[in-house]
């Protein structure tokens, strides 16, 4: 059977995949590093992309690749195809003032209007980390770059076109999940709103009929072939022979590796925490707590996002000065509840719910229960209380959630395995560490090559079920301090 390849272009590495296209065992693998930042030159992107196409002996058994990538990257070209300026990442806030201004321009000043009509327009209400904010930020700080762009892309669709060796910018490919998070694409429609990029960059619409965005391809259609072009380390790379897919947003690629369906959910207990839940219907949260995306399917991808998540066990640990090991028995230890003790982790300020401005705030400290063990299981059950609340901001657009995939570097820790049946209050699933956004690419490639309406089913391999008695009053303890800290911060 033929290979498959599958790239994920994060914000700190590239990972690429080689995998048997009928089953999808791994056949080999790669990783190189990204600079570090909020702001970088997709030219280390295609650098690293090169570098791990090199450390896997090649590409010429593999059939077809699809590329994986970090979502909302602003990446802008000129009439030559040159990059005009460093990319804006989704972590770079420095357009979070442009958001504000967006929302309240197109609810003609009023804040709330503005929300709703962002929200109805495109899924979601807008934040620093969407495209279309970086935009205008450009368009009021850099007004001599905006005026020069011909295209704009993300970052999956810019290496996509690097890899099909092309110069002309109307072969420029994305797909339905990484163009709705650009704040620009209805993924209902499957159309560009070309009105709110000239809202972004100050312009009509008729000026800005002209730039390039890419087409947008379905979610097993074939973007194009690869090129023979010179690689960043000198000589020439022939991928002539290379199916290309049309790649997908982070999120959405993880959701098509772990083989979610609509009605299937998955937590990721990253640096940042992420609830997405593959639907069958489009989600439009006034709120903000939810994006309204779309999935690699053809379906949707509500999500919710925390700034907070493994991070909080990794402060935590530090504070005890302990191992991991250890820190998973003091946790494990205590009783529910950790005595009374309740820790709300807005370490870093909070996105959902929306307090960037909040730090986090430990409850409940009497002689009783400020222990090494308590404060050790509080945080744990700060973290998945977190979670749960993205879960129900999911739920509260009309999307089931009974049960969740857990996935990400938090899962290491056994106490947020073992406590996050009874604390999510749902069965959890806990398949083994994998590069699934990775995966998940080399699975479309695998589509790509099959046809089909349906993506080839690949086992995940190992799968822990774990499921325990609910203890609803664990988050009603937490809910009640959390709500403490949103007063605080609306007295502000």
């Amino acid at each position: 059977m033929p290979l498959v390849a599958g790239v994920d272009s994060s914000t700190q590495s590239c990972k690429l995949v080689v995998r048997d296209a009928a089953t999808g065992a791994l056949v080999r693998e790669a990783k190189a590093s990204h600079p570090d930042g909020s702001e970088v030159h997709p030219d280390h992107w295609w650098a690293a992309l090169n570098e791990v196409i090199d450390a896997v002996g090649g590409l010429d058994d593999v059939a077809a690749l699809s590329v994986g990538g970090q979502q909302h990257g602003m990446v802008v070209l000129d009439a030559d195809g040159e990059v005009i300026r460093p990319a804006l990442l989704w972590n770079d806030t420095r357009s979070a003032g442009a958001a504000r201004d967006l929302i309240r321009e197109l609810g003609d000043g009023d804040e709330a209007a503005g929300a709703k009509a962002w929200a109805d327009a495109v899924g979601s209400v807008l934040v620093a980390s969407l495209t279309i904010t970086k935009l205008r930020w450009l368009a009021d700080h850099e007004p001599e770059n905006a005026a020069r762009i011909a295209a704009i892309c993300l970052p999956h669709d810019w290496l996509t076109w690097k890899l099909s060796g092309a110069t002309s910018l109307d072969t420029l490919v994305t797909d339905r999940s990484d163009a709705s998070g650009t704040g620009y694409f209805d993924s209902v429609a499957n159309s560009y709103r070309r009105d709110l990029l000239a809202l972004a960059l100050h312009r009509s619409e008729g000026e800005v009929a002209g730039i390039v965005l890419p087409r947008v391809v379905g979610p097993h259609e074939e973007a194009g072939r690869g090129g023979v072009f010179t690689a960043p380390s000198g000589g020439q790379r022939d991928l002539s022979h290379l199916v290309l897919g049309p790649g997908c947003g982070d999120n959405a690629g993880a959701a098509l590796g772990l083989g979610l369906r609509p009605g299937a959910t998955s937590v990721s207990l990253g640096t940042s925490g992420v609830v997405a839940a593959v639907s069958a219907t489009p989600t439009h949260d006034a709120s903000g707590l939810v994006t309204g995306f779309a999935d690699a399917t053809g379906a949707f991808l509500p999500l919710a996002c925390t700034l907070n998540a493994a991070r909080i066990l990794d402060a935590a640990k530090q504070v005890l000065g302990v191992s991991y090991d250890e820190f998973d028995r003091l946790a494990l230890s205590a009783e529910p509840g950790a005595a009374g003790l309740v820790h709300v982790p807005y370490l870093e300020g909070e996105r959902t719910p929306n307090l960037p401005e909040a730090t986090g705030m430990l409850t409940g400290m009497t002689l009783t229960s400020l222990t090494p063990a308590n404060y050790a299981r509080a945080a744990v059950e700060g973290l998945l209380c977190l979670m749960g609340a993205g879960m129900d901001a999911v739920r509260g657009q009309g999307v089931e959630v009974d049960a969740v995939t857990l996935v990400g570097g938090g899962v290491k820790w056994a106490c947020a395995r073992e406590l996050a049946p009874a604390v999510l209050g749902v069965p959890v699933d806990v398949p083994e560490p994998g590069e699934y956004v990775a995966n998940g690419a080399a699975k479309q490639a695998a589509w790509v090559l099959a046809g089909g309406e349906e993506p080839p089913t690949w086992e995940l391999g190992p799968v822990e079920h774990l499921t325990a008695a609910p203890q609803p009053e664990v988050r009603a303890a937490y809910d009640a301090a959390a709500a403490i800290v949103a007063e605080s911060q609306r007295g502000d």
